[in-house]
């Protein structure tokens, strides 16, 4: 289970590690192009019902915090999924992880 951390004053919400790895790449791969957005959940997937959002923005400290001893792999297509929802007027969702898309045979 790792941790989002974000803002001043620190506030952090609970993803398990490979979903977070996943959320890590597409978001700063927008904060990266000084894009703001924000990110959406179901929050009964952290153990409280309802659905919770938070705004993103390039200014504001965050850091992704994992507890497991190891990278999870990632998921291209889960990837794309999540920036799909990134670049939509709604903004960022955790959305189910797709199956892995097989490699072009060369």
């Amino acid at each position: 289970m790792g941790k989002l951390i974000y803002g001043a004053p620190m506030w952090s919400v609970e993803f398990e590690d490979r979903a977070l790895a996943h959320l890590r790449i597409v978001i700063i791969a927008k904060l990266r192009r000084n894009e703001t957005l924000t990110l959406s959940w179901k929050s009964d997937a952290v153990g409280v019902a309802g659905r919770s959002s938070i705004w993103l923005h390039p200014a504001i400290p965050m850091q992704f915090v994992f507890f497991g001893g190891r990278e999870p792999a990632l998921n291209r297509a889960w990837i794309e999924a999540l920036m799909v929802t990134a670049n939509s007027p709604a903004g960022l969702e955790l959305v189910p992880e797709p199956e892995p898309q097989p490699k072009p045979a060369k």
